[in-house]
């Protein structure tokens, strides 16, 4: 299934001259491989996707999915094509399934206030899309799926899962519900401080943020879960909570890339208007991650 287990959104390498590019970050995929990911999914919020032009993915997507498959002989490579409107965001699914890719992720149309309608017709529109398609729901950045929606979008056979990083228990569950009435729909959670309690609650999976910097917790943390092994599973969220806190020094993507960039594995630019860390945030990320070495990417155990 395209969404159990750990899925890593990973960010987007950036060259010189602004555009994505692997060479950028070819030592970051490595590490996450090293680590035992298997599953990833490019330009997402992580990989600032809707910033990066859709004339520009192309050349790097084939390069990331075939970098990928490289290293990981049968690796899942899901592509984030969300975009403001509906026709940019079947373009981008054409660009992913041109690259060999498994499946796109597509949230709600963004930026205007779009009601129940508009959201089931977008994801309509989607079944022209030659991959499965993965509901994306991330209401902080996209329109919200009301219960409407949910059900609607749950019985369109080519929506194949949902990733759900709405972080609210109660809509977890309607799409829960979904797979109740489609067996084969997979249900995977993206809100990073509830990873066991989504799993606890039927998740297949999870893809959090934060495996860029600590893939091997995350893996370790669905690993005990399976086994039935609470407490490690528990000890697992928690190592997780504890590195959160690392967005306070700069939310979101600047901070990850720079965290990469400090261990040698990826170029710490990011697209406009994003800002790389100034020398005083650097200082304060290397204090902060310090006391984590053992569980970061690229640690010496891997």
């Amino acid at each position: 299934m395209f969404v159990s287990d750990v899925i890593v959104p990973a960010v987007t390498p950036i060259g010189a001259d602004g555009r994505p590019a692997l060479a950028a970050g070819a030592r970051y995929f490595g590490a996450l491989a090293a680590a035992g990911i298997e599953k990833i999914m490019l330009l997402g919020t992580n990989g600032e996707g809707p910033l990066h032009r859709t004339g520009e993915i192309g050349p790097f997507l084939r390069e990331a999915v075939a970098h990928w498959r490289a290293l990981v002989p049968g690796g899942v490579v899901i592509v984030n094509v969300s975009t403001a409107g509906t026709r940019e965001s079947l373009a981008r699914a054409e660009l992913a399934a041109e690259a060999g890719c498994d499946a796109v992720a597509l949230s709600p149309p963004c930026y205007f206030h779009h009601d129940e309608r508009d959201v089931v017709e977008h994801y309509r529109a989607s079944r022209a899309a030659a991959l499965p398609v993965i509901a994306y729901n991330i209401p902080r950045y996209a329109a919200p799926f009301s219960p409407g929606a949910i059900a609607a979008v749950g019985d369109m056979e080519h929506v194949a899962a949902v990733k759900d990083s709405s972080g609210d228990a109660d809509v977890l569950r309607r799409w829960l519900d979904v797979r109740r009435r489609r067996p084969d729909f997979g249900v995977n959670q993206g809100a990073e401080g509830a990873m066991l309690a989504a799993l606890a609650a039927g998740a297949d999976g999870v893809t959090p943020g934060i495996a860029n910097l600590a893939p091997r917790v995350a893996l370790d943390l669905v690993a005990a879960y399976r086994a039935g092994d609470g407490e490690r599973a528990a000890q697992a969220q928690k190592r997780i909570d504890r590195l959160l806190p690392v967005h306070r020094i700069r939310p979101g993507v600047p901070v990850v890339k720079a965290a990469l960039a400090l261990r040698g594995l990826c170029s710490a630019t990011v697209a406009p208007p994003l800002r790389t860390l100034d020398d005083t945030e650097l200082t304060a990320l290397g204090d902060f991650l310090a006391p984590f070495e053992p569980d970061l990417i690229g640690a010496a155990h891997e």
